[in-house]
Parts: C-alpha cells; sequence; structure tokens
C-alpha cells in the first residue's frame, strides 16, 4: 500500500490555512457575496481560501493537478487535489456555523486521502489509507470513528438534502417511502451528514445536485471509517450527482429503497 503520510499532513495543514482565512470572515459586516452563472452564491471568502490552497500545492506539489470550485482546473496526472473552499456556502454568509472546507486528493480517480474541516463547529475530520479515519473534537482531543452496526431500516437514521432536489430528481415517493420503513429522518445538510455517518450518529446519507469538489473529501472518510459511498443508481464516476452513503450493512436495502438495486 502507497505511504499517504506526507499528503495528509499536507492536507491538514492546507485546511489549517483555510480555517484561518475563513473563520476570520465568518458573519463579517463587510462579506461580499456574488451569484455565479449557476445560480448558486460564492463569498469573497471562498475564492481567498482557494487561492492560498492553489498558492501552497503550487510550492509543495507542482507536478499534482487540482481541481477547484471556484477557479477550476489546472494540470494534468494521476493525483489530483480536490477542493471545494467553503462546502456551505449559504450558510456561511447567513452566520450558520455548519460549513466546512474540504480537501481531498484523488489517486487515478479515486479519493483516497481528505480532510473536512468545520471551524465554526470546531471540528475536523481526517482520513487516509492506513490511518484510518479520525476526528478532533471541540475539546481538542482525537479519536478514531467508526460507522454504526445498526443493520435493519427500522433501527437506521437517514439524512438528505432539500426536498426540492429529490422531487427535481423524480425520486420525492421513494423517499417518502423509506421514510415509512426507518426510524428517523433529518436534513442535516452538505458534509455534515456525511461527518455523522462516519461517526456512527446516523446510518444512511442520500442527495442529489452534487458535483466532484462536494463529494470527494468525503470519500475517504466514509470508507476509512467502515462505510460505503456510490452513487445512487451505479459506481462513483467523476460525473456522479446523486450519491449514496451508508454504514455498509443497510447499503444494498437503501439502494432498492430507491429502485436502484
Amino acid at each position: 500500500m502507497p505511504d499517504f503520510a506526507s499528503d495528509l499532513e499536507l492536507a491538514l495543514r492546507l485546511a489549517d490555512a483555510a480555517d484561518a482565512i475563513s473563520f476570520e470572515r465568518f458573519r463579517a459586516q463587510d462579506l461580499v457575496v456574488e451569484t455565479k452563472p449557476d445560480s448558486s452564491p460564492v463569498t469573497d471568502a471562498d475564492r481567498a481560501v482557494e487561492l492560498a490552497i492553489k498558492q501552497i500545492l503550487a510550492e509543495e506539489r507542482p507536478n499534482d493537478a487540482l481541481i477547484g470550485e471556484e477557479f477550476g482546473n489546472s494540470g494534468s496526472g494521476s493525483r489530483t487535489w480536490i477542493i471545494d473552499p467553503i462546502d456551505g456556502t449559504a450558510n456561511f454568509m447567513r452566520g450558520v456555523p455548519v460549513w466546512a472546507s474540504l480537501i481531498a486528493l484523488a489517486v487515478d480517480g479515486k479519493p483516497v486521502v481528505s480532510v473536512v474541516s468545520a471551524p465554526a463547529l470546531g471540528r475536523r475530520w481526517w482520513a487516509a489509507p492506513g490511518s484510518g479515519a479520525h476526528t478532533r473534537d471541540v475539546d481538542g482531543s482525537v479519536r478514531e470513528i467508526r460507522v454504526s452496526g445498526v443493520s435493519d431500516l427500522a433501527h437506521a437514521s437517514l439524512s438528505y438534502n432539500n426536498l426540492q432536489l429529490w422531487d427535481r430528481a423524480g425520486m420525492l415517493d421513494q423517499l417518502v417511502t423509506l421514510s415509512r420503513k426507518i426510524w428517523r429522518t433529518r436534513a442535516y445538510g452538505d458534509f455534515w451528514s456525511y461527518m455523522l455517518l462516519a461517526e456512527g450518529t446516523l446510518e444512511i446519507v442520500a442527495e442529489h445536485d452534487l458535483k466532484i469538489y462536494d463529494i470527494a473529501a468525503l470519500v475517504p472518510v466514509v470508507e476509512q471509517a467502515g462505510g460505503t459511498f456510490s452513487a445512487i443508481d451505479g459506481d462513483l464516476t467523476p460525473e456522479t450527482s446523486s450519491v449514496l452513503a451508508t454504514n455498509a450493512k443497510l447499503h444494498i436495502d437503501s439502494l432498492e429503497a430507491f429502485g436502484r438495486g
């Protein structure tokens, strides 16, 4: 197995740099907010974080490629860093503390190393092959995390994104039908749902209308914690926009509930 220790160490330093910029701008009275062509919001903090990460990577990994949400792609090769400078920009600009910087390294298209850093929550998660998945709690303590052992839908908790996207995807009826079979449904949203899954707090996460930079950093944390991550309609690819993550024990049942098993 390749040694990704130095890549993980770099990813953690990238997260430190991101947090220093984003947290200072959180709830700033002079925050600049614009609307992108796809109607999604972007702030001056999003752009500043991505630029800072790009500069560090250009110095320390000049031969690696980069996919970023705000400034596009650069380079090519087997190693690609995938960056979402602020996942949950709508929360960020409204003063909701559920947002994070997502930093991932993919090798041959597969995300293998990642850091998810949420400074407004005082939390961080990271994962790499051979290292497992870990989190740093609000008190600064670090612990390894694992998905839950729940194996019955009747005892499972599900998190999803907004209902309009499920309706637009033509799967709202399946979501409602599944909700009747399980213990609890919530819409925690964005990265937060997947980190709760990795910690064993819930069992199923399903979302639509995502991009590669929304997804990449979530995959290593969930998988190294023992979970399974896929597209709702098949294998996970760079083009996937509808995803399903579970504690592995409920993955087939969940796919079948969405008519994809």
